[in-house]
């Protein structure tokens, strides 16, 4: 018997866009909703192919957001937001994507998809046919009948008649006077006010039907559900009109086209080409036996089969214990995973280990499983010493390789216990250096990307708000299936990952620079840094007073009091009642009011709101500061330890710099006296002193060697003030002014600034600064050349790469629309600079533990990194023995890999805190 499936494909597209992150193809154009609706589709086929499948098939979608409705009543969807901008160019591409998979795709001019799915299934069912309309939408069950369901893709399960009664209390053939009544918000359908679906299923099975509920109102009891039910019969009669499925208009295919006669594989492989679904293609070369083509290059790989939740394995015993380290001794590698009781791996206790050998050969090790109090019920589970007794001969054998996803987690946690993990492949690490700048690389997002898996949710797991509970609370049967994945999936990443390293040439960046650096930015998290805590609080003290007294001049300037904080008043004070021009509201009707706008205000001379800019911007920066450090920092001591403990990304920053956070380092003011008293609270112990140790203007002279500027080069290689040297060649005299302009255009240029952003900073017309560009260019030609060939490069490739051969991706390179693409020029120009001066900067860090060891100087601990600097806790009695130590190992931290033509300059200095050293 012929079988028809309708697919309501404009249902797909918002899962698919909420599914997934933003994501951009190869050029530059986002795609995220057009990936996961792919994958979907997919899936879709493949289930219906293993099952009793389709003999004919068609996605229906909606045309335009105007129907028929839209006449009857001009209010019917008028309340709903227009798409997301990122959403609108990707409906070409997805009606692209199912033409790739040869499915008709149907949409009619005045009609909503459901009208034309009705029109489909009512035809079908009259012929005889079996149809499944893959939907779960509420206004489409009014269709099921005997021959007729529905597929519930997300949840898995056929949707009958039975489903509607025990969901709407009416079956499908009253479902219509249900939605009349109780209208929906989501459509703007009016119903009755008051009537919810357990009302208006109760009133159609007392009578019968819409009209029969509206003729027996005047005699019911008096109340407001009569009042309205009489009032509002019109309303109710319009709405039961615009809830009804169209079912008569003439077909826009005949049914005989739809049957399903296979994929060609050409059409489908060609799109997914174009867009460089790199995974999609692997899969179909799996499906078809041919080698993946792709622009980027990649390597054909094994289709894992999709994970087997219920087949992990608890490990609860000595024995089962044994067995899997055994194998994994024997295979030589494993993925691992920890549970704990917080995201915070310095405080965080063990809960659990997972480990995975194979796809779907994983399992879960529960350690502290149990409820919180005395009472609770403690599953059966291996000694805790016991089991980390025998973890320990597997996680510290050098002959066996540990995978794991952000090991770095892994290894305080472990560490803390007593474990040490090594040797060892990160996946995190292996995507980032594969695909920076194409998209994220948490766990979620890559295995949504690379795998066209769902993970499991951990609020899924252990729920959230005031029913959340611990990890260590929940059943063992729910965690393995949790834990268990995340090892199973860590290893499908390894398995697609490792082999694209050597055949993407990434492989050094991975094992020279980014690799070595887990475990020392484990150990320096572990560390800490002693912070000052009454230091803390006199500072906060104070800002709060400054901002008091901030506060008492910006209101005086705007003549009367207002939330200093709150963006809608103060935009309403600067742009209404101070009258300041130029002010622009967004899409919520506020005027914006973020420092580029306070900025451009304070620097006008001529406006009336430039001293309450200024003031606003202070207050902000004081009220940032004391909320993110003065304040922050107290709560974050570690009360084990009396230290804070920043948490440092490897993948933060897509040019490969390090990040931080809890606290984040990165943002202290480097120059402002605020800055530097907020460094004074880091502080070293009794007997001890901080280090710290800069590279002096390391990206210029790397852009003196990478572009080839013989005047800087040597002006490095000599020693000279490299911006009096700037300000001599563009001003013809150096003096306080014309050098610290040829500072802001040194570093500026290096960014890919515009004439206006040039402009900005140095306040002066665009023709001026055009003019100061012109002129560094003609002085230093090499740097234009080196800007030009890197745009042209990353246009051609689509990304550029470091000394190191770290990739940063750019796929808005290629954008039409203009401020993405200038914007990803000007990131373009600085990410080989910067990412090399990352490169080396970690390469010093890696390198400094063996050479302070050797030197004897067990003592000296490095704690912390932020932008150039790195910070050093030692004993008084060492600094004079660790200071050419520390120098040389990042003085040649480059080599042997890469020989710089100019030196790397170091700047060291001491203290009892870090502000009195850097």
């Amino acid at each position: 018997m012929p079988h028809l499936y309708l697919v309501d494909g404009s249902g797909y597209i918002f899962r698919a866009y909420h599914r997934l992150p933003p994501l951009t193809n190869v050029h530059g154009e986002p795609v995220g909703a057009v990936y996961g609706y792919t994958t979907m589709l997919w899936k879709l086929a493949d289930e219906l192919h293993k099952a009793d499948g389709p003999t004919h098939m068609a996605v229906i979608l909606d045309k335009s957001s105007h129907t028929f409705r839209n006449e009857l009543y001009d209010k019917y969807k008028a309340q709903r937001p227009p798409p997301p901008e990122d959403l609108v160019p990707q409906f070409p591409m997805i009606r692209d994507a199912t033409r790739a998979f040869s499915l008709p795709c149907i949409e009619t001019e005045g009609l909503e998809a459901d009208d034309i799915i009705a029109c489909y299934a009512k035809a079908a069912l009259a012929q005889g046919w079996l149809v499944t309309i893959v939907s779960s939408d509420k206004d489409l069950m009014q269709l099921i009948e005997p021959g007729l369901d529905m597929y519930d893709t997300m949840n898995n399960r056929r949707l009958g008649a039975e489903h509607v009664q025990e969901k709407f209390g009416v079956g499908p053939e009253r479902l219509g006077d249900v939605l009349a009544l109780m209208g929906d918000s989501v459509d703007n359908v009016p119903g009755v006010t008051g009537v919810g679906p357990k009302t208006a299923s109760k009133l159609i099975n007392e009578h019968g039907d819409l009209e029969g509920v509206l003729a027996a109102a005047p005699s019911m009891k008096p109340g407001k559900l009569r009042d309205n039910l009489i009032e509002q019969a019109d309303m109710a009669r319009l709405s039961r009109v615009l809830v009804e499925l169209k079912c008569d208009v003439p077909l826009p295919e005949p049914l005989d086209d739809l049957e399903l006669k296979g994929i060609p594989e050409a059409p489908l492989r060609a799109f997914l080409a174009h867009h460089g679904f790199k995974s999609l293609l692997a899969k179909l070369s799996a499906v078809a036996d041919t080698p993946v083509e792709v622009p980027v290059s990649t390597v054909p790989q094994e289709e894992d089969p999709p994970c087997d939740h219920d087949g992990y394995e608890t490990v609860v015993d000595e024995a089962a214990l044994d067995r899997w380290i055994t194998i994994a001794k024997h295979q030589g590698w494993v993925a691992i995973d920890t549970e704990t009781t917080g995201v915070d791996a310095t405080r965080a206790e063990l809960v659990g280990v997972s480990m995975a050998l194979h796809p779907n050969l994983a399992c879960y090790i529960p350690l502290a499983h149990g409820g919180t109090d005395m009472f609770a019920e403690v599953p059966v589970q291996i000694d805790r010493t016991t089991a980390l007794a025998k973890l320990k001969t597997l996680f510290e054998d050098p002959s066996v390789l540990k995978i794991g996803h952000n090991l770095k987690y892994d290894m305080i946690v472990l560490g803390r216990a007593g474990l040490d993990v090594a040797p060892f492949d990160d996946t995190i690490l292996m995507s980032f250096d594969l695909d920076a700048g194409l998209h994220g690389h948490g766990m979620d997002e890559l295995a949504a990307t690379h795998l066209s898996h769902s993970c499991i949710a951990f609020k899924d797991v252990v729920g959230t708000g005031k029913n959340q509970r611990g990890f260590a609370e929940i059943d063992l049967k729910t965690a393995t299936r949790y834990a268990a994945e995340d090892a199973d999936v860590t290893l499908r990443f390894w398995r697609r990952f490792k082999p694209r390293l050597p055949a993407e040439q990434v492989t050094r960046v991975y094992e020279m620079v980014d690799r070595p650096l887990v475990p020392v930015i484990a150990q320096m998290e572990r560390h800490g840094i002693k912070v000052d805590a009454a230091k803390l609080a006199q500072l906060s003290t104070e800002f709060a007073h400054q901002m008091g007294a901030l506060e008492v001049e910006i209101h005086a300037l705007a003549g009367g009091a207002f939330t200093i904080g709150s963006p809608k008043q103060l935009g309403d004070v600067l742009f209404e009642r101070m009258g300041i021009k130029g002010g622009r509201k967004g899409k919520s009707g506020v005027y914006s009011t973020d420092v580029n706008e306070l900025e451009r205000i304070a620097a006008d001379k001529d406006s009336p709101g430039k001293d309450i800019a200024r003031k606003v911007l202070d207050w902000r920066q004081l009220s940032k500061l004391k909320s993110t450090y003065t304040d922050a920092l107290q709560a974050q001591i570690n009360p084990a330890t009396g230290r804070v403990h920043t948490s440092y990304s490897l993948t933060g920053a897509q040019t490969g710099r390090l990040s931080s956070t809890d606290p984040n380092l990165q943002n202290i003011p480097i120059r402002t006296e605020v800055g530097r008293q907020i460094r004074d609270a880091f502080v070293a112990e009794e007997g001890n002193v901080l280090l710290a140790a800069d590279y002096s203007q390391i990206e210029l002279r790397l852009a003196a060697h990478m572009a080839d500027v013989p005047a800087l080069r040597d002006a490095f290689a000599r020693g000279d003030d490299i911006h009096s040297l700037t300000a001599q060649e563009l001003f013809g005299e150096v003096n306080r002014d014309t050098r610290g302009r040829a500072k802001t255009i040194n570093f500026a240029i290096l960014y890919g600034i515009s004439r206006w952003g040039l402009a900005g900073r140095l306040d002066v017309t665009a023709e001026e600064a055009q003019a100061m560009i012109d002129r560094y260019f003609e002085r230093f030609p090499g740097i234009n050349n080196y800007i030009v060939q890197t745009i042209e490069t990353v246009r051609e490739k689509g990304c550029t790469t470091t000394l190191f051969g770290r990739k940063t991706h750019f796929p808005r390179i290629r954008s039409k629309i203009q401020h993405e693409r200038q914007g990803a020029e000007r990131a373009a120009i600085n990410a080989p600079i910067q990412g090399t001066s990352a490169d080396i900067i970690k390469r010093a860090m890696a390198r400094m533990g063996p050479a302070l060891i050797e030197a004897g100087l067990p003592n000296v601990r490095m704690l912390l990194q932020v932008h150039d600097e790195l910070v050093f806790e030692l004993p008084e009695g060492d600094v004079e023995a660790a200071r050419p130590v520390i120098e040389r190992v990042m003085a040649t931290a480059a080599e042997p890999a890469v020989m710089l033509s100019v030196p790397l300059g170091i700047e060291i200095g001491t203290g009892k805190s870090w502000g009195t050293a850097h």
